[in-house]
């Protein structure tokens, strides 16, 4: 690639956020200066409406972008998404200032990020959590772009390590889960919780209860934001003798800390999902049992180094235990409270889940 020939800046981290997510097209988004000479390649990202800053699931996919900012010298740019209604005037807009490659995250931005692919064959995109398909018909149809890679995570097999484990430690016998809205990516992480515990149940003849979540149905705040539902949402699983919860539902979480730090009860935890929540929320890790890790970061980092090398390919990426695109993270002040007998299980089934002897799949 072509260096530019702009000065070497120390890290400076000028990324203004656009206040009401939405940029117009002779509006410049903002962008970071990095500490290595700078490669020609834009890479743009547009969140959901969740936020950049909200300690899950946006953030984590933003970490990428500033990852390959530091280390690669890409140019980078972010906007903000406050409604379904900025997604696709926030992805026009970068079309319009020429980024290299477009980085769309989560599902709710797949109609917007499928228009502008087809309507413009020659600008990349990497959508994060999103596998491309065609629901018009009788029967859904996948659909790929040449010029759009779609970075998926099998979040469901790490979900069930983090069921087992919290069937292990659970004292009342019941765990909760609950979602922003029924996406599949959101509901991937429910059906594997619920297969842990019932392989729990099933490996201690024990009778763990999963509340918030069958297999089919289940409990969801209906965004992506308000957080006081999921403290009451959190309350209620609480009041009906749940001590594990797993909010899967990004700033909404944040309601579930709150909640479980007003019962003050030390046998109630909380499964944090898509980043360590220890890392995230570190003034919280006393509460997260462990979090379920979709490694969104990596994965956006290695979307735009495939642009800097000119290797970048159209298509699906998949993030699972085998490769390192998802995992749950260290049970931190909760280890000792993990026997060593369930370790060694999930040891076991870490091993028949990368070897495909082991459903994730509830029953």
């Amino acid at each position: 690639m072509k260096l530019r020939t702009k000065a070497i800046l120390p890290l400076l981290a000028v990324t203004a956020l656009i206040a009401a997510g939405c940029a117009s097209e002779d509006e410049e988004a903002s962008t970071t200066s990095t500490t290595v000479a700078s490669v020609d390649v834009k890479a743009c990202q547009v969140t959901d409406s969740g936020g950049v800053d909200d300690k899950s699931f946006n953030q984590t996919a933003n970490e990428g972008l500033n990852r390959a900012g530091t280390e690669l010298g890409v140019e980078t740019a972010l906007l903000e998404s406050s409604t379904e209604a900025d997604y696709e005037p926030n992805i026009q807009t970068f079309v319009g200032q020429g980024c290299d490659i477009i980085i769309p995250v989560g599902f709710a931005l797949d109609g917007a990020t499928q228009a502008a692919a087809a309507a413009n064959p020659e600008q990349l995109f990497a959508i994060v959590d999103v596998d491309f398909f065609d629901f018009s018909g009788d029967t859904p149809k996948d659909v790929t772009f040449d010029n759009v890679s779609e970075l998926t995570f099998a979040t469901d097999e790490a979900a069930f390590l983090a069921g087992y484990t919290a069937a292990s430690v659970s004292k009342s016998g019941k765990v909760a889960t609950y979602g922003g809205r029924p996406f599949p990516t959101v509901t991937i992480f429910m059906d594997g919780f619920l297969a842990g515990v019932q392989q729990y149940n099933k490996d201690f003849d024990k009778n763990v209860e999963v509340l918030g979540w069958d297999g089919t149905d289940g409990s969801f705040t209906g965004d992506f934001q308000d957080q006081d539902k999921g403290k009451t949402t959190t309350k209620n699983f609480i009041d009906e003798g749940a001590d594990v919860i797993m909010p899967v539902a990004g700033p909404v979480g944040l309601g579930t800390l709150a909640a479980v730090k007003e019962a003050n009860n030390p046998d109630i935890s909380v499964v944090w999902v898509d980043v360590d929540g220890c890392k995230s929320v570190p003034d919280s890790c006393e509460y997260f049992l462990t979090s379920v890790e979709k490694k969104m970061d990596t994965a956006v980092f290695d979307a735009i180094k495939s642009v800097v090398d000119d290797t970048f390919k159209g298509g699906l990426y998949v993030g699972t235990l085998d490769n390192g695109g998802v995992d749950i993270a260290p049970f931190q002040e909760w280890d000792s409270r993990v026997s060593d007998e369930v370790k060694e299980k999930l040891v076991e089934y870490r091993a028949a889940i990368i070897d495909g002897t082991q459903s994730v799949k509830p029953s």
